[in-house]
């Protein structure tokens, strides 16, 4: 790889270990003050917004003022925002904050930060990013769930070492993280400002606060794949990392430390499953990758709902982790793929912006379906994303080359 690349994905690996630490520490955090399933599902639901809002802002600026300044300053953010919750985590501090989408409800985030990695990471040649085009973003997203594996175990060990889960200084481990990876994207070099075909065009990027009308020849692509992720990701806001923590507190009176072991395993089994998914999309496609894992996570997913103990439920969650991170690499490659090289930050920007942009639903609904029942939230999120994976490879039959990559 370029130096360019491991540098952006050592930045997302410290991203990954702060968030990893505080999306545990956020759910037990909530549990511990004794947040409603309403007033928890608010605060979840502000912090997907957030994330929506500043990934169409960075889609809408970036090629325009660059990538790199961009890149910077959201890591300075994090550190901020870490800093601002562990001064106060008060309600009103938490909405204030979860809006800037600067936090994380999972050990690895989809937000604006990402949405610049995901196009930088496209310039990389053949070499490094495999036959299908998605080895390189499985080695990115293998080395984030190593280092969010790492922080979830950090908040585990922090529990166990006798921090109160309603104490709200652990979030300062966000400053340290934030700090170093925006020195990390200071070194990144004018490369990384540049598509496969020259220079970014100014306009391109502008396409996530006005849908997708210059994206040119790609726009019905991209638009049939906003809508198919944003589907994906209804299902996923209810059941971030934030929301499992918060569950399995309130189900089986779970502490901290053995939260942040239990996400540390699934922090690293996700490692190995998106390291192995280009390697698989190499052979079969990037499509059918996508679906013949996704599928059978989701009903695993939705059985976590009824695991009657703690073991079981953890037993469900491993196996589901083992699979249902596969589709991310070759999410990520498939976007890069069936657009212009030029369409590339445009593409990026309005794929996760549509993902986010449903996502904070996903929280508030959640909250008000456990009225009826605590686990509720997982058999519908396993239904809805089930039915995406069978809508995507409808999807994939009607464009050319989609399932082979």
């Amino acid at each position: 790889m370029s130096p360019d690349a491991r540098r952006i994905i050592a930045a997302q690996g410290l991203r990954a270990a702060g968030y990893g630490c505080t999306a545990v520490l956020l759910g037990a955090l909530l549990s511990a003050r004794s947040f409603s399933p309403l007033r928890t599902g608010l605060v979840l639901g502000f912090l997907v917004a957030g994330t929506a809002g500043a990934s169409l802002l960075v889609g809408a600026v970036a090629d325009k003022v660059g990538r790199r300044r961009c890149y910077v300053l959201l890591f300075v953010g994090v550190a901020a925002a870490g800093a601002a919750v562990a001064a106060g985590a008060q309600f009103w501090v938490l909405l204030l904050v979860a809006l800037t989408g600067l936090l994380s409800t999972d050990v690895v985030d989809n937000g604006p930060a990402t949405t610049l990695e995901q196009t930088m990471l496209a310039n990389e040649d053949a070499r490094a990013a495999g036959t299908s085009g998605a080895r390189v973003y499985g080695l990115y997203n293998a080395v984030a769930s190593i280092c969010g594996a790492a922080g979830a175990l950090l908040a585990g060990l922090l529990g166990r070492l006798g921090a109160s889960p309603a104490s709200a200084w652990p979030f300062l481990v966000l400053v340290p993280c934030g700090l170093a990876g925006a020195l990390l994207a200071s070194r990144l070099t004018p490369d990384v400002e540049s598509s496969d075909s020259g220079p970014a065009p100014k306009s391109g990027a502008a396409a996530a606060l006005n849908g997708w009308s210059r994206l040119g020849p790609s726009r019905r692509r991209v638009r049939g794949l906003a809508g198919l992720f944003a589907m994906d990701a209804a299902g996923g806001g209810l059941a971030t990392a934030s929301f499992l923590a918060y569950y399995l507190t309130q189900r089986y009176d779970v502490p901290l430390g053995r939260l942040g072991v239990l996400f540390f395993a699934t922090s690293l089994v996700q490692a190995g499953s998106v390291w192995l998914a280009p390697r698989i999309a190499d052979r079969i496609g990037l499509v059918p990758t996508m679906v013949f894992t996704h599928l059978p996570s989701n009903v695993l997913l939705a059985s976590v709902a009824f695991a009657p103990t703690f073991p079981v439920a953890v037993v469900l969650l491993l196996a589901r982790t083992s699979l249902s991170q596969m589709d991310v690499p070759t999410r990520q490659a498939l976007v890069m793929r069936v657009v212009e090289p030029e369409e590339r930050t445009a593409a990026a920007a309005v794929t996760n912006a549509a993902r986010y942009t449903v996502r904070p639903l996903g929280p508030l609904v959640g909250g008000a379906l456990q009225q009826v029942t605590l686990g509720l939230p997982l058999v519908v999120a396993g239904a809805v994303k089930g039915a995406y994976d069978l809508a995507l490879w409808r999807w994939s039959r009607r464009v050319p080359g989609a399932r082979l990559g």
